[in-house]
C-alpha cells in the first residue's frame, strides 16, 4: 500500500470511441484502487472527441471536453497524452505536437507505429519523454511487455501469431460450418465482427503492422510494415479447409517473424499448420502470440486482441507505467534511441517450404500431363496429388502437394500453369509451414 503521493497525474485522452471509452471507464472505475495500491492519483484532465454527447455517456466532466486535439497537446498541465483515434492523420500531428511539448505518449495506433515508430521514437528521445504502445501489437495481450522485460534474457528466435480477430473468426466459422469466405464475411459484417470495408483485416495489413512492431522489439532491428510480406484470406475456400483437415492441418492467417542467418523473415499469409499445434486450436475472434526464445523455448500468450476493455487494459497498463514515477516526483526514463536497420529483411522469394496448390483443370484425359511436366521443369517435386469432385462445368479441382520448394520457383510454375490451355485457374496456393523450424536454435534443457 502506498499512503502518499506527490501529485495528481493528468491524462489527456484523444479519441472517445470504443477503446477510448473503455480507457476512460477503466481509469474512473479503478481510480481508488490505483491510488491505494500504487499511490497514483490518475485523472482524465482533458478529453477530445467528435461528439459532445459521448461525455455524458462516459460520465466525464463536460468542462474537460474539446473537439480540438490541439487543446490537449498544448495544455501545460497534461502529463500523458493518449492517442486512440487510429490512422496516420491527424495522429501523426498529435504525436509530433505532444512529444515536442514534452508529454509522454500512449497509443494503440498500429498503422502509424508500424510504419513510422523509428521517427516518432527518435522525437520522443530528443525531448526526453517516452512513447508506449502495448495495445498496438495484440490488443489486450501483454506481449510487448514480455519482449521488453520478461524475455530479455533470451535471443528471440521466432514469433508466430494469430494477430487479427476478424480473420480468425472468419476462418474458424469456415472450418466449423463448411462455408465459403464471402458467405462468412457478409455475416461477420452484419454481426459487427468485420468492418464495412474489411480490407485492412482480410488482406493482412492489420496483422502486418503488428508483425513490424513485434519484430523490431524482438530482434532489435528496424522492421516496418512495408517490409512485411502480406497476403490475405480472400482466396481460401471451403474446399481448401476440407483438404487441410484431411491432411491433418488447420488453415490460419499467421503473422510470422523469424531470425535467420540471412536476415529477418517477416510475413503474413494463410498457412497450413498441424492441427495439434497450439496455434491451431485458437478459435473465434481470439488472438494468440507464440514466442520462441533460445533459453525459454516455446511460450504462448493468448487473449482478446481487440474490443473496448481488452485493448483499454493494455492502454491503461502503459499509462500506469508512466504515471508511477511522475506521481512520486520523478521523471520516467526518456525513450531510448530507436532501433536502426541492422539486419536485412529476407525476401519472400527466398522462402523455402512445402506448398499446397489447387488447380481448376479441364476434366478430360491427358489434361494433367502438361501440368506435371510444368512442375518437373521448374524443379519442384510433387509429394501427392488428389482430384476432388467435379466442379460441374467440365472442369475439376486437383490438389498438388509439393516437397520442399523455393517460393520463386512456385511463383514461376504457377505462371506457367495459368497459361496452359487445360488449366482454368490456379485457384489456391497455401504454404505448409514447417513449425519444427520455429524451434531451431533452442538450447537443450539438460
Amino acid at each position: 500500500m502506498h499512503s502518499t503521493q506527490t501529485r495528481t497525474v493528468n491524462v489527456g485522452l484523444i479519441g472517445l470511441g470504443t477503446v477510448g471509452g473503455g480507457t476512460a471507464r477503466l481509469i474512473m472505475r479503478h481510480h481508488d484502487e490505483y491510488l491505494h495500491a500504487y499511490g497514483i492519483d490518475l485523472k482524465i484532465a482533458r478529453a477530445c472527441g467528435l461528439d459532445p454527447a459521448r461525455v455524458d455517456e462516459l460520465g466525464l466532466d463536460p468542462a474537460i471536453f474539446t473537439t480540438d486535439w490541439r487543446e490537449v497537446t498544448s495544455d501545460p498541465d497534461i502529463d500523458i497524452v493518449v492517442e486512440l483515434i487510429g490512422g496516420e492523420h491527424p495522429a501523426t500531428e498529435i504525436f509530433e505536437a505532444a512529444l515536442t511539448s514534452g508529454k509522454h505518449m500512449v497509443s494503440a495506433n498500429k498503422a502509424l507505429l508500424g510504419r513510422h515508430v523509428e521517427r516518432l521514437a527518435a522525437l520522443a528521445a530528443e525531448h526526453g519523454v517516452q512513447l508506449r504502445c502495448e495495445a498496438a501489437a495484440a490488443g489486450g495481450i501483454p506481449v510487448v511487455n514480455a519482449l521488453e522485460h520478461a524475455l530479455v534474457g533470451n535471443n528471440v528466435l521466432c514469433i508466430a501469431g494469430i494477430l487479427n480477430g476478424t480473420t480468425n473468426y472468419i476462418l474458424s466459422r469456415m472450418t466449423a460450418e463448411g462455408l465459403d469466405f464471402a458467405e462468412v464475411l457478409a455475416d461477420a459484417q452484419r454481426l459487427g465482427y468485420a468492418e464495412a470495408d474489411p480490407s485492412a483485416d482480410v488482406d493482412g495489413f492489420d496483422a502486418a503492422s503488428k508483425v513490424a512492431i513485434l519484430s523490431s522489439i524482438a530482434f532489435h532491428t528496424r522492421v516496418t510494415t512495408d517490409d512485411v510480406y502480406m497476403q490475405g484470406i480472400r482466396n481460401v475456400s471451403a474446399d481448401d479447409i476440407d483438404q487441410a483437415r484431411e491432411l491433418g492441418y488447420a488453415i490460419k492467417l499467421l503473422g510470422i517473424a523469424r531470425w535467420t542467418s540471412s536476415g529477418i523473415d517477416a510475413r503474413v499469409h494463410p498457412v497450413m499448420i498441424p492441427r495439434d499445434h497450439m496455434l491451431a486450436s485458437v478459435s473465434g475472434a481470439m488472438n494468440a502470440v507464440y514466442v520462441v526464445g533460445d533459453a525459454v523455448g516455446e511460450t504462448m500468450f493468448y487473449g482478446a486482441g481487440a474490443g473496448s476493455f481488452p485493448t483499454a487494459s493494455a492502454v491503461v497498463g502503459d499509462i500506469l507505467e508512466l504515471a508511477q514515477p511522475i506521481a512520486h516526483g520523478a521523471a520516467p526514463a526518456p525513450e531510448s534511441e530507436p532501433y536502426e536497420r541492422t539486419l536485412p529483411i529476407r525476401q519472400i522469394a527466398d522462402l523455402e517450404t512445402r506448398y499446397y496448390i489447387r488447380l481448376s483443370v479441364a476434366d478430360r484425359t491427358g489434361a494433367l500431363a502438361p501440368v506435371v511436366k510444368a512442375f518437373a521443369d521448374a524443379g519442384i517435386s510433387i509429394s501427392a496429388v488428389n482430384q476432388l469432385a467435379d466442379d460441374g462445368d467440365g472442369s475439376c479441382s486437383v490438389v498438388f502437394l509439393t516437397h520442399l520448394a523455393r517460393e520463386r520457383d512456385v511463383e514461376q510454375v504457377c505462371d506457367t500453369l495459368a497459361a496452359l490451355d487445360d488449366v482454368r485457374s490456379v485457384a489456391s496456393v497455401i504454404r505448409i509451414e514447417d513449425v519444427d523450424a520455429w524451434l531451431d536454435g533452442v538450447e537443450k534443457n539438460d
